[in-house]
């Protein structure tokens, strides 16, 4: 019975280990950003005029490209194969609550939530539907929120599903972005609140998870960098190395400034290095610290590919103080 609750324990532990690693990716997208603007995409406003006597409609949403990203980042969660699987992580959080009737309770609420919103049982749980009329062929579509939002994730995005295609096609590419963005933008704002959440139980000793998750490099700041480096060379048929920290076999030579580079060339016969006049940077010392980064980096981002703007309060630990606050 203790090997049975031992491996139990060990499941969850790796299930909430893994949630907790792609659930920080997700804070890191660049949504996350201003968090305002996030939790508004969940219900997106319409803006309605009049011009000439006809009414106009407009949608202000973000870039495809930024919510494509964000979708990429979500998907593990929403693939129940996934030990980052959503349901994984509740069914884990319920367990280590159980002898905790509040915790417990807000584990199943926050379960239900998700049911809801990311696999709803009718049609009638999703927000709204869309009916469409081919005015040539007669034929007539129809077609709930939800099912549409994964035509654009499966069919256009992360898969070519040619299923979801086939049903989301007759209402084109806008309708089935319009209707992913709620979908992406919920499922983020609830994933970085299960973090929140997960990291409150954990600080307070009701879960036991390895510190490096919290800690860990999950995405990267800058892809610019420098770092200290010794090159050798050799002729092609040359013996190649053994390993990483062994001696180099007989025939290699090291790279200098004296070293010709236009003989070094790549696979496809153009030059694989090429002298640089950059100023001198330091290097992190590790991939987790972002230490050594250029002067002025991450104080003002560059359009349109900067890391991310933080909100200017600190939503993580507002959250974690709604959570405690709620404890007897």
């Amino acid at each position: 019975m203790a090997r049975d609750q031992a491996e139990i324990e060990q499941t969850n532990r790796q299930c909430l280990e893994s949630f907790v690693v792609r659930a920080r990716r997700v804070a890191e997208h660049s949504l996350a950003g201003d968090w305002d603007k996030l939790v508004a995409l969940i219900d997106p406003k319409i803006g309605v005029h009049f011009e000439n006597d006809e009414i106009r409609i407009r949608h202000e949403l973000p870039a495809e490209e930024v919510v494509e990203s964000a979708a990429a980042r979500i998907r593990p969660i929403l693939l129940a194969t996934e030990d980052c699987f959503h349901m994984k992580a509740l069914k884990a959080l319920g367990y280590a609550c159980r002898e905790l009737p509040r915790d417990a309770e807000q584990v199943r609420a926050v379960r239900a939530e998700w049911k809801m919103r990311v696999d709803p049982a009718t049609s009638l749980d999703a927000a709204y539907r869309v009916l469409v009329a081919d005015t040539a062929t007669g034929e007539e579509h129809d077609l709930d929120a939800h099912r549409l939002a994964l035509s654009w994730v499966y069919g256009d995005v992360v898969h070519h599903d040619t299923e979801r295609r086939k049903e989301g096609d007759p209402f084109g590419l806008r309708d089935r972005f319009r209707a992913a963005v709620p979908l992406v933008a919920w499922t983020m704002v609830a994933t970085i609140e299960l973090l929140a959440y997960i990291e409150a139980l954990w600080k307070d000793g009701v879960l036991q998870l390895r510190p490096e998750v919290f800690d860990a490099q999950v995405a990267l700041k800058s892809t610019v960098w420098e770092e200290p480096a010794q090159m050798f060379f050799a002729p092609v048929g040359t013996e190649p190395p053994s390993g990483a920290a062994t001696s180099l076999p007989e025939g290699w030579l090291p790279l200098g400034k004296g070293t010709d580079l236009s003989r070094l060339q790549t696979l496809s016969g153009g030059q694989l290095l090429h002298p640089t006049t950059s100023a001198p940077v330091t290097a992190p010392s590790s991939e987790d610290s972002d230490a050594g980064k250029p002067k002025g980096e991450g104080d003002t981002p560059s359009a349109p590919y900067g890391p991310p703007q933080q909100p200017a309060k600190d939503w993580q630990a507002e959250l974690i103080g709604r959570w405690r606050a709620m404890q007897p």
